[in-house]
């Protein structure tokens, strides 16, 4: 990214949820898929990221020191730290231990383990660009209908107007940072506490493997994706 270093941009991967949608045994960040947890394979992504100097992991109080033992080889600049009760506390969390000298911030889902490199690229590279903030998006290929299971549906949505959102979202750290600390309202999205200021919010390219790993359902459509990447010429 043109005038800034590694140094300039962390990575804050959220994986303090209990996986309680996922029927898993284990906190969700630690669910193996092609014998490799959520955690390590997000960790070594952004760890081998050219883009991305600190990576911060965000994981349950729990197992913040087992995490740490274990992940610390696929990171030059880890840092792994207990998340709160809520994803807005946790990303608070993370944003606490970034270097002084950070100027961008990722955040990340650890459940979305199959980024491909093209989406931090484009985000790292909007922000670059002189955005406050950016969100990799995804065309809705469903009709989408207003209404609740059970009810009277109300009429379609136009969807061309529609988009779905992943991770990573980026920003400059000086407004997440501002974001956080004049929130009103608890978010699951740190993109709506920075619109809520008056930011811009622009869009970059998503992509179809950067789903969320939520249900077991998804789960073996990772393991589909991991199996293909352990084979010559799989995804990445």
């Amino acid at each position: 990214m043109a005038a800034h270093g590694p140094s300039a941009v962390a990575a804050i991967l959220v994986a303090a949820g209990s996986g309680e949608r996922l029927r898993a045994d284990v906190p969700k960040a630690f669910v193996e898929v092609g014998g490799q947890t959520l955690a390590e394979r997000a960790v070594r992504r952004f760890g081998a990221h050219p883009s991305v100097g600190r990576v911060v992991l965000v994981v349950p109080a729990d197992r913040a020191e087992s995490a740490a033992d274990r992940l610390r080889p696929f990171a030059a600049e880890l840092v792994v730290v207990p998340g709160g009760a809520t994803r807005q506390a946790s990303v608070a969390a993370g944003l606490a231990a970034l270097a002084p000298d950070t100027e961008y911030v990722l955040v990340h889902d650890v459940a979305r383990a199959f980024v491909p490199d093209s989406v931090i690229d484009a985000v790292v590279a909007a922000l670059a660009d002189g955005a406050d903030a950016v969100v990799p998006v995804v065309a809705i290929a469903d009709t989408v209908r207003r209404g609740q299971p059970g009810a009277v549906l109300d009429g379609v949505v136009d969807r061309s107007t529609l988009v779905a959102v992943q991770t990573p979202q980026g920003f400059r750290r000086a407004v997440l940072v501002a974001a956080h600390e004049r929130a009103e309202t608890t978010a699951t999205d740190d993109a709506a506490l920075v619109e809520a200021l008056g930011h811009d919010v622009v869009s970059v390219p998503g992509a179809e493997t950067a789903f969320k790993i939520t249900t077991p359902h998804d789960l073996a459509r990772a393991e589909f994706l991991a199996a293909q990447s352990s084979t010559p010429g799989g995804m990445p």
